[in-house]
């Protein structure tokens, strides 16, 4: 039997987590859950705990993208199968992961679930959209796949993808998307995206709007800047 587990990085998401984890638990019966509390200063531990997940609860906040290297190593040590984040927002429809998990038994090392490939009425304008469709444009070059939305969290990862995630996922800000493409590629593992529906976050406030949304756009161009030049290891640790 497949062992599946799915990762739910979470900052100040006493409102949503609950509700999370029992879609999770509802759509995807056969997986465990775990949440990554980021040195959440509200509830989060407390409602993931109720809700039935098992939790990481970090000493200091390290961001998404490194709760999620902390679910990866979690994922690695307990030989899990397939690695599914979804994040404690709300987001992340998990009654539609199914063919994310599919692609990876089909082979399929890191499968990007895409919200604007066909599926869904998701949309974003603006800086925040320029900068989507630049980022796809790059990174469909670089590694050779047609992607359309690299900044997706709602991914799912093999054995190979979950072992070198752990050891080298990108902890900064956008490192966790981009970057985390970029090593897959560099590794030699096969990356798909398949279209989701995703949904408006339910609780909290959204980053993108107006100067937030350029502020995004410059640290899109940073981030390609950065994977441009730095050293990815090319293979997997043994």
């Amino acid at each position: 039997m497949t062992r599946v587990l799915v990762v739910v990085p979470c900052f100040n998401e006493q409102a949503s987590v609950g509700r999370v984890v029992a879609e999770v638990k509802t759509h995807l019966p056969e997986a465990d859950v775990l949440v990554v509390d980021d040195c959440s200063s509200d509830g989060t531990l407390i409602a993931a705990q109720a809700a039935g997940a098992e939790v990481v609860s970090l000493c200091v906040n390290l961001g998404v993208g490194g709760a999620m290297r902390v679910g990866y190593r979690y994922a690695d040590e307990h030989g899990y199968d397939v690695v599914l984040q979804v994040d404690g927002d709300g987001q992340h429809d998990s009654a539609v992961a199914r063919p994310l998990l599919d692609a990876v038994a089909n082979g399929a090392d890191l499968v990007i679930g895409a919200r604007f490939a066909g599926t869904g009425d998701y949309d974003v304008r603006g800086p925040r959209r320029w900068s989507m469709r630049l980022l796809a444009a790059v990174l469909s070059r670089r590694t050779g796949v047609r992607l359309t939305d690299t900044t997706s969290g709602f991914r799912a990862a093999s054995p190979r993808a979950t072992r070198l995630f752990a050891r080298h996922y990108a902890a900064e800000y956008l490192g966790d998307t981009i970057e985390a493409i970029v090593l897959a590629s560099k590794a030699g593992l096969v990356i798909e995206q398949v279209p989701v529906a995703m949904r408006a976050r339910t609780t909290g406030r959204p980053s993108a709007g107006s100067w937030r949304a350029v502020l995004y756009l410059g640290r899109v161009v940073l981030a390609l800047v950065l994977s441009s030049v730095r050293r990815f290891p090319s293979q997997v640790d043994a």
